[in-house]
Protein backbone atom coordinates (compact mmCIF):
# COMPACT_ATOMS: atom_id res chain seq x y z
CA UNK A 1 0.00 0.00 0.00
CA UNK A 2 1.19 3.69 0.80
CA UNK A 3 3.94 4.71 2.96
CA UNK A 4 3.76 5.79 6.54
CA UNK A 5 2.92 9.65 6.65
CA UNK A 6 5.29 11.52 8.18
CA UNK A 7 3.25 14.98 9.61
CA UNK A 8 5.85 17.90 9.79
CA UNK A 9 5.77 20.18 12.96
CA UNK A 10 3.59 23.26 12.00
CA UNK A 11 2.44 26.30 14.26
CA UNK A 12 -1.75 26.29 15.34
CA UNK A 13 -3.68 28.68 13.30
CA UNK A 14 -5.49 30.04 16.75
CA UNK A 15 -2.85 29.14 20.09
CA UNK A 16 0.56 29.77 17.68
CA UNK A 17 1.58 26.98 19.60
CA UNK A 18 3.60 24.25 17.74
CA UNK A 19 2.40 20.53 16.76
CA UNK A 20 2.60 17.80 15.00
CA UNK A 21 -0.79 16.50 13.21
CA UNK A 22 -2.56 13.52 13.81
CA UNK A 23 -1.31 11.04 10.57
CA UNK A 24 -5.04 9.91 9.99
CA UNK A 25 -5.65 13.85 9.54
CA UNK A 26 -2.33 15.47 7.86
CA UNK A 27 -2.41 18.35 6.25
CA UNK A 28 -6.19 19.01 6.49
CA UNK A 29 -5.50 19.55 10.43
CA UNK A 30 -5.08 23.06 11.29
CA UNK A 31 -4.92 23.53 15.36
CA UNK A 32 -2.76 21.99 17.90
CA UNK A 33 -6.33 19.57 19.04
CA UNK A 34 -6.90 21.23 22.67
CA UNK A 35 -10.84 22.05 22.38
CA UNK A 36 -10.68 25.37 23.19
CA UNK A 37 -8.54 26.19 19.78
CA UNK A 38 -10.95 23.80 17.93
CA UNK A 39 -13.88 25.78 19.21
CA UNK A 40 -12.09 29.26 18.23
CA UNK A 41 -11.53 27.53 14.73
CA UNK A 42 -15.09 26.59 14.11
CA UNK A 43 -16.08 29.70 15.02
CA UNK A 44 -14.15 31.31 13.07
CA UNK A 45 -14.91 28.89 9.86
CA UNK A 46 -18.63 29.49 10.33
CA UNK A 47 -18.49 32.88 10.48
CA UNK A 48 -16.72 32.89 7.36
CA UNK A 49 -18.78 30.95 6.07
CA UNK A 50 -21.80 32.58 6.83
CA UNK A 51 -20.47 35.69 5.58
CA UNK A 52 -20.22 34.27 1.58
CA UNK A 53 -23.65 32.40 1.83
CA UNK A 54 -25.80 34.99 3.24
CA UNK A 55 -28.15 34.68 0.88
CA UNK A 56 -28.78 30.88 1.26
CA UNK A 57 -30.46 31.67 4.77
CA UNK A 58 -32.52 35.06 3.24
CA UNK A 59 -33.98 32.37 1.19
CA UNK A 60 -34.62 29.51 2.73
CA UNK A 61 -35.71 31.75 6.04
CA UNK A 62 -39.63 32.79 4.89
CA UNK A 63 -39.88 29.47 3.05
CA UNK A 64 -38.95 27.43 6.25
CA UNK A 65 -41.38 29.84 8.28
CA UNK A 66 -44.32 29.61 5.55
CA UNK A 67 -43.97 25.71 5.65
CA UNK A 68 -44.14 25.61 9.36
CA UNK A 69 -47.38 28.06 9.48
CA UNK A 70 -49.03 25.73 6.45
CA UNK A 71 -48.24 22.87 8.50
CA UNK A 72 -50.28 24.22 11.62
CA UNK A 73 -53.02 24.82 10.09
CA UNK A 74 -53.21 21.30 8.19
CA UNK A 75 -53.06 19.86 11.83
CA UNK A 76 -55.78 22.44 13.39
CA UNK A 77 -58.77 21.65 10.20
CA UNK A 78 -60.65 19.52 12.76
CA UNK A 79 -61.07 22.19 15.69
CA UNK A 80 -62.14 25.06 13.91
CA UNK A 81 -61.69 27.71 17.21
CA UNK A 82 -58.10 27.32 16.90
CA UNK A 83 -56.06 30.29 16.69
CA UNK A 84 -53.06 29.61 14.39
CA UNK A 85 -50.27 32.59 15.05
CA UNK A 86 -47.59 32.96 13.34
CA UNK A 87 -44.04 32.31 14.77
CA UNK A 88 -42.56 34.93 17.16
CA UNK A 89 -40.67 37.41 14.58
CA UNK A 90 -37.19 38.68 15.36
CA UNK A 91 -37.87 41.90 15.01
CA UNK A 92 -40.27 43.50 16.82
CA UNK A 93 -42.45 45.73 14.77
CA UNK A 94 -45.48 46.70 17.60
CA UNK A 95 -48.17 46.14 15.15
CA UNK A 96 -51.40 44.29 17.33
CA UNK A 97 -50.59 40.32 15.47
CA UNK A 98 -54.07 39.33 16.27
CA UNK A 99 -55.99 41.66 14.97
CA UNK A 100 -53.57 42.40 11.55
CA UNK A 101 -53.49 38.40 11.31
CA UNK A 102 -57.74 38.20 11.77
CA UNK A 103 -58.07 40.91 8.94
CA UNK A 104 -55.67 39.55 6.33
CA UNK A 105 -54.60 35.99 7.36
CA UNK A 106 -51.10 34.55 8.90
CA UNK A 107 -49.13 33.93 5.58
CA UNK A 108 -49.43 37.75 4.54
CA UNK A 109 -48.54 38.45 8.24
CA UNK A 110 -45.36 36.73 7.94
CA UNK A 111 -44.44 38.39 4.92
CA UNK A 112 -44.78 41.28 5.73
CA UNK A 113 -42.72 41.36 8.67
CA UNK A 114 -40.15 39.75 6.95
CA UNK A 115 -40.12 42.22 4.37
CA UNK A 116 -39.88 45.30 6.98
CA UNK A 117 -36.93 43.26 9.10
CA UNK A 118 -35.11 43.14 5.39
CA UNK A 119 -36.06 47.28 5.14
CA UNK A 120 -34.92 47.83 8.66
CA UNK A 121 -31.64 45.98 8.42
CA UNK A 122 -30.80 48.01 5.03
CA UNK A 123 -31.51 51.16 6.54
CA UNK A 124 -29.45 50.43 9.23
CA UNK A 125 -26.94 49.21 6.66
CA UNK A 126 -26.95 52.20 5.14
CA UNK A 127 -26.90 55.13 7.48
CA UNK A 128 -24.30 55.41 10.39
CA UNK A 129 -25.10 55.05 13.68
Amino acid sequence: MGGVRTSRKRPCRICRKWFVANPRVGDRQKTCGSDECRKRWHVKKCREWNGRNRDYFQAIYLAHKLSRLSEQRQGARGDPSAVILPPRPRLLLGLPRREVQEVIGAQPLVIIEYISQLLLRRFQEVIPP
